[in-house]
């Protein structure tokens, strides 16, 4: 939050791919314009940032990138291994100057870390250049999600699912500053949660940019 599947779960992987093949015309009449600004999509691990916001890319016919997999290909080294290597302080340091990298270029969407949108400058900073998106997810959706991985380092302790249900509860209200908040809800394909996202993008003309 990656590489992808650092910070993503494994079956949006697959339906990402998929879903990236089989682009239609009628994918791209959901938008009514181009888009002015970068798209931040915030949230907890395994709320499907990573999945959702590639498929909003593509029917934006925008750039998609991601924070963490940006943060892996300039260490070399997997978010874990910085993790375990560094500490998370480092990590952080490292993130907040990979997200003005990204935020200085043209707009795209752009997936952070669960833990990005936590820290004061880079929430100001995405405020700045950018809109953000909480992409909500519940305890129940997200454990699921992310319960057969190991590669989650905030979740490697004794007990991860309260690990998870802290984490829920520590950034919650931060993530609440969000400037648009989008349910992700059990049972919704990546491609109906990415046009919900968009359709509650088209509500800021500054944002998309509506035609006629």
């Amino acid at each position: 939050m990656r590489a992808i599947g650092v910070r993503s779960y494994i079956a949006f992987r697959g339906s990402v791919r998929h879903s990236r093949r089989a682009a239609t015309g009628a994918d791209r009449r959901i938008v009514n314009g181009p888009l002015k600004k970068t798209v931040v999509l915030i949230g907890m691990m395994g709320a499907g940032k990573t999945a959702v916001g590639g498929q909003m890319a593509r029917i934006l016919g925008v750039p998609f990138m991601d924070s963490d997999d940006e943060i892996e290909k300039a260490a070399n080294m997997t978010v874990a291994e910085i993790f375990a290597r560094d500490g998370e302080a480092f990590f952080r340091r490292k993130e907040s100057q990979v997200l003005t990298r990204l935020l200085a270029g043209r707009p795209a969407v752009l997936s952070t870390g669960g833990g990005a949108f936590m820290q004061t400058a880079n929430r100001e900073m995405i405020s700045a250049r950018g809109v953000s998106v909480w992409l909500k997810a519940d305890l129940e959706l997200l454990w699921e999600r992310v319960r057969h991985r190991g590669t989650r380092p905030l979740l490697n302790t004794p007990d991860p699912r309260g690990a998870l249900r802290r984490l829920i509860e520590e950034r919650g209200p931060v993530y609440a500053l969000a400037d648009i908040t989008v349910e992700a809800m059990p049972g919704h394909s990546i491609e109906t949660t990415a046009s919900r996202v968009i359709a509650a993008l088209e509500s800021r003309p500054d944002v998309l940019e509506r035609r006629g």
